[in-house]
């Protein structure tokens, strides 16, 4: 861990000093046994034939022309597996991003409004 100490104010002690802890790990481990939860955007919408080949993972279809691939993956070599699948559709990756785990991200299914179930 790293301690940061923060003071309020212009420059000046204005006497409001803060200590943060603010932790030195590039990411967050997940728990124990359960997989990252990830989303990775695509340019383009992704037709609902690919959803048994992107199997386990949600496919969102944004308003704004993107796809949306989110789920569990279970380890680094499924994820560069995942992006090697994105990469033979031809459809521009625009980001990966690691998620928080909670309900509303382990949603399976061909979604088209944007929206997950609950």
């Amino acid at each position: 861990m790293l301690l940061v100490h923060l003071t309020s104010g212009t420059g000046c002690d204005s006497g409001h000093n803060r200590y943060k802890m603010m932790s030195n790990e590039l990411e967050p481990k997940p728990t124990p046994g359960q997989p990252a939860v990830y989303q990775i955007r695509l340019k383009g919408h992704l037709g609902s034939q690919w959803t048994d080949w992107f199997e386990g993972l949600t496919i969102t279809l944004e308003e704004n022309g993107d796809t949306l691939l989110t789920g569990p993956v279970i380890d680094q070599a499924a994820l560069h597996g995942l992006l090697k699948k994105v990469r033979d559709l031809g459809m521009p990756l625009v980001s990966v991003s690691p998620l928080e785990h909670g309900p509303s991200t382990t949603l399976r299914g061909l979604r088209g409004t944007g929206q997950a179930d609950a």
